[in-house]
């Protein structure tokens, strides 16, 4: 058995496939989520030793190829610098030296890192659901209360908004008779002993504000109409309780909560500036993958025909984009069949720390415009086509 150093494998294990670089005092592994991936290949584009290439991105996102990965990484490549890790919107590559964390080449202040804002106003935040509903990722965090409407072992419906309650008992009705205190915890009788010379029910009702949600059932039940209950909403209140955030982690900017929030409580600045262009015209129709892929859901097709409807001869080209959903992260460009379909032209990335030379080199790189084209080599294949 050969005891040389370096050594290299590679492996997966579920959802994972593991680089590891054996050298003879330390071990590093890069790990890939598959399931984070989105095949948008900055990796690829960043990497300083061309050691990431891309594979049948379209065919593995769509699950047309089983156990497969949108990325392949040779480990013996591989420099194990970081710069991967740290440039990939998805979170889906993670670096470990000795079984830990590492990022070495930010710990040398060689690299600098991501600056992109992803929060939520609190004091604008209504506790909705909305941004919850579309965000792409699963990145929003509520922090809010179940109530009744939502599972039986909720919270009751009475305490979800900020409210102030009165209780109000007309004396001169009133007859001590205790019917409200043997249906309500928020109410009890304290009653005037009975004396024989006197033989009359009296005294009050006595009401724990606390307690009360102001159900109504007292007054509803009392003989005589002599209570009266309100529940009004406190000043300020209309709010329910608890908070929204978002999962910096999981947040890929693509301002999906941010245009849909409808109180402006959201806030996202993007990992990339720059455009990118859909040339319809030179889109198959019918194909769709980039719609299915986009990691965003940015993509969609504006008058969807069913392909039961759709003659071959004369397919109309058919897709479209929303620009301020889209994170200019390249996934579609890596999965389209088609020449020249879709450009991204990428002019500025949000980042903190230090501008590298390394830095810079890899910003040359994915400033340069590109799109897509079919390998000829390798049936499936999408290669990038850079435009200069």
């Amino acid at each position: 058995m050969s005891t040389m150093y370096p050594k290299y494998s590679k492996k997966t294990e579920g959802d994972t496939v593991i680089m590891e670089q054996k050298l003879l005092k330390k071990v590093s592994h890069l790990r890939l989520n598959t399931t984070k991936c989105s095949g948008c290949g900055v990796c690829s584009e960043v990497c300083p030793k061309e050691a990431i290439i891309l594979g049948l991105v379209g065919a593995v996102l769509r699950g047309a190829v089983k156990g497969g990965s949108p990325i392949s990484v040779n480990p013996a490549e591989c420099s194990y610098c970081g710069v991967c890790t740290i440039m990939c919107p998805f979170g889906a590559l993670e670096l470990e030296v000795d079984g830990e964390p590492s990022l070495p080449i930010r710990e040398q202040n060689g690299f600098p890192q991501y600056s992109i804002t992803a929060e939520i106003d609190n004091s604008k935040c209504i506790c909705c659901t909305t941004c919850s509903d579309v965000c792409p990722q699963n990145a929003i965090i509520r922090d809010v209360p179940i109530y009744e409407g939502d599972s039986p072992d909720g919270e009751k419906r009475q305490n979800a908004l900020d409210t102030e309650i009165s209780f109000e008992v007309d004396t001169d009705k009133c007859t001590v008779c205790g019917i409200c205190a043997t249906l309500c915890p928020a109410l009890h009788i304290e009653r005037i002993p009975f004396s024989a010379c006197d033989p009359i029910s009296a005294g009050e009702v006595v009401w724990d504000n606390i307690l009360c949600n102001a159900c109504r059932v007292c007054s509803d039940a009392c003989p005589h109409n002599a209570i009266t209950v309100r529940r009004l909403p406190a000043p300020g209140g209309n709010k329910l309780p608890g908070n929204v955030t978002i999962n910096q982690d999981l947040c890929i900017t693509c301002t999906w909560c941010e245009q849909v929030c409808p109180t402006e409580a959201v806030t996202i600045k993007k990992f990339f500036e720059g455009e990118i262009i859909f040339n319809a015209d030179k889109c198959p129709g019918g194909c769709s993958t980039c719609v299915d892929i986009c990691p965003c859901s940015a993509i969609y097709l504006p008058t969807p025909i069913p392909a039961m409807f759709l003659k071959r001869d004369s397919i109309e080209p058919n897709i479209a984009v929303n620009k301020d959903l889209c994170i200019l992260c390249g996934a579609c460009v890596n999965s389209c069949p088609s020449e020249d379909a879709i450009i991204i032209k990428r002019s500025g990335i949000h980042i903190k720390g230090p501008e590298t030379d390394l830095y810079k080199s890899v910003a040359d790189r994915l400033f340069v415009p590109r799109t897509s084209r079919l390998k000829e080599d390798t049936f499936g294949q999408v290669e990038l086509k850079p435009l200069e």
